[in-house]
This record gives C-alpha cells, sequence and structure tokens, in this order.
C-alpha cells in the first residue's frame, strides 16, 4: 500500500475542492483523514460502477457518481449504488465539519485547567482530596502526587496538541510530547521530590518551545521533512495521529 500525503495530486484535489466549496483547506477539517479516505472509497467505487456499467474508459477523477453510471449493470452495480449514496452522504457532511477557532480555545482552556490541578496534585493533593475519607484510608497522596507529574504528558501537553498548531509550535509540542515521559520516568530515580520532577517537566516544556522557535526556518516545517532522518520522520509522522494532521489514506 501506498500512503497518501499532502503532496499527492489526489489529495490535492480535494484540498481544492473543499477550498472552494467551504472555504477552508483540508488540514482545517475536523476529520481530514476520514474526508481522504472516504473521497478514496467513492473514487474506487464509481470506478468499479463504472466498469460494470460500460463506461470502461472513462477518467473517473472529478467525475459525479451519475457521470460513472452507464445504467444497468444488475444487482452488483445496484450494490455499488447503495454504498456510494451512503459514503457520499458521510463525505458531505464530513467536508462541512471545520474545526472552529471556539474548539481550539475549549483544548486551551483544558490545558490551562490541567496546568493548575497538577501542580495542586504534585505539591498538595490533600488541597483537593483531603475531604475524602478514601484519600487518607488507602493513602493516596504520593500516588496522587506522582501523577501530578504525569499529568504533563496525559493531558497537558496533548490539549495543546489538540489544537493542531503548526510550524514552530507543533514542533515545541511533539519534542515536549517525547520528553515529558522520560523525565516522569528517569527524575524518581534521582529525586523523590514531585514539586521539583513536576517543574523538571515545565523546563522540558519551555526548553522545547525555546529549541523550536529558535531554530525555526531551518527545515520550514515542511511535512516531507526531507532534511530529517527516516527515524525522526517516522516518529513525528506517528506523532500526528490524534491530531488531525494524519492523512491516513492508502490506495
Amino acid at each position: 500500500d501506498v500512503e497518501l500525503t499532502s503532496d499527492d495530486p489526489f489529495v490535492k484535489s480535494i484540498d481544492a475542492s473543499i477550498q472552494a466549496e467551504v472555504g477552508v483547506s483540508l488540514d482545517e477539517l475536523l476529520n481530514p483523514a476520514k474526508v481522504v479516505n472516504l473521497e478514496r472509497d467513492l473514487f474506487n467505487l464509481r470506478t468499479e460502477l463504472a466498469t460494470l456499467t460500460g463506461k470502461v474508459d472513462l477518467d473517473i477523477a472529478g467525475l459525479p457518481t451519475d457521470e460513472c453510471d452507464g445504467g444497468g449493470g444488475g444487482e452488483a452495480a445496484d450494490e455499488i449504488r447503495q454504498k456510494i449514496a451512503k459514503k457520499e452522504k458521510d463525505v458531505a457532511l464530513e467536508r462541512r465539519s471545520v474545526f472552529r477557532g471556539w474548539l481550539k480555545n475549549v483544548f486551551l482552556a483544558q490545558a490551562v485547567l490541567s496546568f493548575v490541578l497538577s501542580w495542586i496534585m504534585a505539591s498538595n493533593p490533600a488541597q483537593l482530596f483531603g475531604g475524602f475519607d478514601w484519600f487518607y484510608s488507602y493513602n493516596m497522596d504520593v500516588s496522587i502526587k506522582v501523577l501530578g507529574f504525569w499529568w504533563w504528558w496525559l493531558f497537558v501537553v496533548p490539549s495543546l496538541r489538540s489544537r493542531r498548531p503548526k510550524g514552530a509550535e507543533k514542533k515545541a509540542l511533539d519534542i515536549a510530547f517525547l520528553g515529558t515521559p522520560l523525565i516522569s520516568i528517569v527524575a524518581p530515580a534521582l529525586t523523590k521530590d514531585t514539586e521539583l520532577i513536576w517543574g523538571a517537566n515545565l523546563l522540558v516544556v519551555a526548553a522545547s518551545y525555546a529549541f523550536a522557535f529558535l531554530t525555526d526556518g531551518e527545515d520550514d516545517d515542511d511535512d516531507s521533512g526531507s532534511n530529517q532522518p527516516e527515524w525522526l520522520k517516522f516518529i513525528y509522522k506517528s506523532l500526528d495521529f490524534g491530531t488531525g494532521r494524519e492523512r491516513g489514506a492508502r490506495q
């Protein structure tokens, strides 16, 4: 299977049609990968329908279903028409589902709330949970403190990444998403001070931003990552899953 990237002509044609129809780019949709997959499926189904109905030499790209359907074709063609109709409804809905600014603000607020909550958990969890009997009965103080500094990797950084930043900020958060769990794993071997470990995670995130913005422009944040080693490109591509930047379509 060949993965479809943003440079693929098929993906570019989808992007152009969405911009003409909705006024936003493919990356600004809620589920860009799903749109690409649906469009890929429709292309294949229309190709199959054209073959079954006698339009064997037709160039399917960019054509609506009715122009790919020569009529007839029996039950097999009818089944394909039903599949096409369903996928056309799905893709029409997805193409209009835009990742709005207010949703980005929700993720930002979630990150800020997680930031504050994680500090309280790592420093003084009794402030939050001291009123519950289970907190003392099960000696949850240490467990919640540990969860507090892991909160960086579990919620703070993912919430910021969910805003789908681009350029230097995306690079910074990719680095932070790799660096914070490393700190949370290694630091407890050096210190049991959960506040200090929480602070180390903060420093990693701050350093990631500093590094990304200071080196911004050196690689132009290109999707191809031509100046990056293969292992690093693989890691960054893996990190894109779940943030809306993945294409996910194969042909």
